[in-house]
């Protein structure tokens, strides 16, 4: 039996000279100023000793789940976990006897001044319990206790990760939330994935990117993207007083256009190149605001190849309509994927979160120590701990979540999944319904003669599009475009029952104009190769019964528009069409994810 995992627990765990854990717990005793030989230190060495034990056959007993556990059947690893579950209650039950004792002797080594009280209660007493919530807690704390002087050492050269050092970096709330965004995008492979939360999806966006990019580095980007992530790369990342970055856009969504984009890049950049500046390729999927969605896995296989790294912005999909880091082989896999939680996966729009997901290596590794891991491709490299994004950012940067936030984006994503299902059906219907009006161009890839409808069919979960798409009024088949003026005044009609708000996936559903709004960043001619005219509309689908938006969509163009387009209220399908139409898609879809779901006897095994 070795010492090492026993030492974890010592007070002196990296300069101890014991050999076995009577002498770690003697040496505890001595540590903190106990004799050994008194009834207390004896008591205390005995206790001491059995935790050791316990410590060296905790570690035995993870070797065994980590070696055995992929080749039981269901029924063992409900056991294995259950009595797993019960150790954990027998160790908090253990700490909890522990706690009057403790407070015994904290309330020996107090006074009866007053001014005693201003250090507040001592949270140990009465934090055990949380173990037992069944959500995870708010941990409204800015610093935290520590144990002794090496263990604090440890904590902040990230080697021991109990210890969170200062909540601008870890808060347990956050890191619950943080474990639980990769468990959804990344399934059975979560043990090599990591995630570090900001305090908003753009901080993440930034936070990756500064982490990648380094000054004449070529950002290669897909042209549809958010217009803050515009932004970002055009006014900071791209100008020569910042980073000086070689900014190129790709126009088109496959792995094809891709390919010709990086070509260009590569032999406009030659000289960058040459001196060893890298290219950094960054996605969005589906992208905002049209919904469309990119062939992410056969870019990646082609930027890997190129030795480019790849970002996607995955907010508008969810891990579970665009899994991207589920698909089988690696290569094909982003390196990094981003959320905005503040979307979907929260739901409400009551809150501003992010995340970054990447590869453990990528993403941390403990202050002054390295590990070997290796390329998508499967070519050995060697990380150093500066080089993961935890101490090359997020360390320094401070761009945190809180804990009060993090708990709600936990409460939120617990129905994320039945929420995206009823806003593809909603999805669906609006756009076929909207789509059949002569005035109305509708960019939308669940639609088969969209452009994008194959890449949407082979990438998105049942082929379903994303609660997002875009309409405009710029006139189609030789008919006229809608004023500016009534157009405006359409919008404004729109209110109450669709929302005139920023953002996306909410409750209720949105509409806003992008080049007012959410990508007025964009000169005239970036609008135009982002495929926005002064009339588009961005919807963002809510839940409500899509019937309710359609309503209220036609009653809003009898009062603003029927006055100087004729009809144009009267050219939309009859009430009749529109209800067959919606049962027959909340039928088909509904059946179609019942079909792929896991049957009983699969999920048995």
């Amino acid at each position: 039996m070795t010492v090492d995992n026993r030492r974890q627990l010592s007070p002196l765990r990296n300069t101890t000279l014991a050999e076995d854990s009577e002498a770690l717990a003697v040496e505890q005793a001595e540590h903190f100023g106990i004799d050994p030989a008194s009834e207390f230190g004896a008591a205390l060495i005995t206790l001491a000793k059995d935790l050791y034990q316990a410590n060296q056959a905790t570690h035995a007993l993870w070797k065994i789940t980590v070696d055995g556990l992929a080749d039981i059947d269901r029924g063992d690893r409900i056991a294995w976990f259950n009595a797993k579950r019960f150790i954990s209650f027998q160790l908090a039950k253990i700490l909890d006897s522990m706690q009057n004792p403790l407070r015994a002797s904290y309330q020996s080594i107090t006074t009866d001044h007053p001014g005693f009280a201003s250090k507040g209660a001592y949270p140990i007493f009465d934090n055990v319990a949380a173990i037992f919530s069944a959500t995870p807690v708010i941990t409204r704390t800015a610093t935290y206790l520590f144990a002794c002087t090496e263990w604090v050492e440890d904590a902040f050269c990230g080697r021991e990760l109990l210890h969170d050092i200062y909540s601008r970096l870890m808060n347990p709330t956050s890191v619950s939330l943080a474990n639980h965004i990769v468990d959804l995008e990344c399934g059975a492979e979560s043990n090599q994935y990591m995630a570090w939360n900001f305090n908003s999806g753009m901080a993440a966006i930034d936070g990756i990117l500064s982490h990648l990019v380094g000054r004449d580095d070529i950002i290669l980007s897909s042209r549809n993207i958010y217009g803050g992530s515009y932004q970002l790369l055009h006014d900071w990342y791209a100008k020569s007083a910042k980073l000086g970055v070689a900014l190129h856009w790709f126009d088109g969504y496959d792995q094809k256009a891709f390919l010709v984009a990086l070509e260009e890049v590569k032999k406009t950049e030659k000289e960058r190149l040459e001196q060893g500046r890298k290219i950094l390729v960054y996605l969005e999927s589906p992208c905002n605001p049209h919904g469309y969605v990119l062939d992410v896995r056969g870019i990646s296989r082609v930027a890997h190849k190129e030795d480019c790294r790849v970002i996607v912005d995955s907010t508008v999909g969810t891990p579970f309509l665009h899994p991207l880091l589920k698909t089988e082989d690696r290569i094909d896999r982003p390196d990094f994927v981003v959320h905005s939680y503040t979307k979907e996966l929260t739901g409400t729009g009551t809150t501003t979160a992010g995340a970054v997901i990447g590869r453990n290596e990528d993403m941390f590794v403990p202050k002054h120590s390295h590990v070997e891991a290796s390329w998508p491709d499967g070519r050995a490299r060697v990380v150093n701990w500066d080089d993961s994004l935890f101490w090359n950012v997020f360390y320094i940067k401070g761009g945190f979540l809180d804990a009060d936030k993090a708990f709600e984006v936990l409460n939120g994503i617990k129905t994320y999944e039945m929420r995206m299902l009823q806003k593809t059906i909603n999805t669906t219907l609006l756009a076929y319904v909207l789509d059949s009006h002569p005035d109305i161009n509708v960019s939308c890839p669940i639609l088969k003669e969209n452009s994008n409808h194959e890449l949407l069919r082979d990438n998105m979960y049942l082929g379903l599009p994303a609660p997002l798409f875009t309409i405009d009024m710029e006139g189609r088949d030789n008919r006229p475009p809608i004023n500016p003026i009534v157009f405006k005044r359409f919008l404004d009609a729109l209110e109450p029952a669709i929302g005139m708000q920023v953002s996306l996936g909410q409750t209720n559903s949105l509409a806003l104009c992008p080049a007012m709004t959410t990508h007025s960043e964009l000169t005239d001619s970036a609008l135009r190769e982002a495929g926005i005219a002064p009339t588009t509309i961005r919807i963002s689908v809510g839940l409500e019964d899509p019937r309710l938006f359609l309503a209220h969509f036609i009653g809003a163009s009898r009062l603003a528009l029927d006055s100087t387009h004729a009809g144009f209220s009267r050219l939309f399908p009859s009430a009749e069409e529109i209800d067959k139409r919606y049962a027959s898609i909340h039928s088909d879809i509904s059946q179609r994810h019942i079909e792929a779901s896991p049957g009983i006897a699969q999920l048995m095994t």
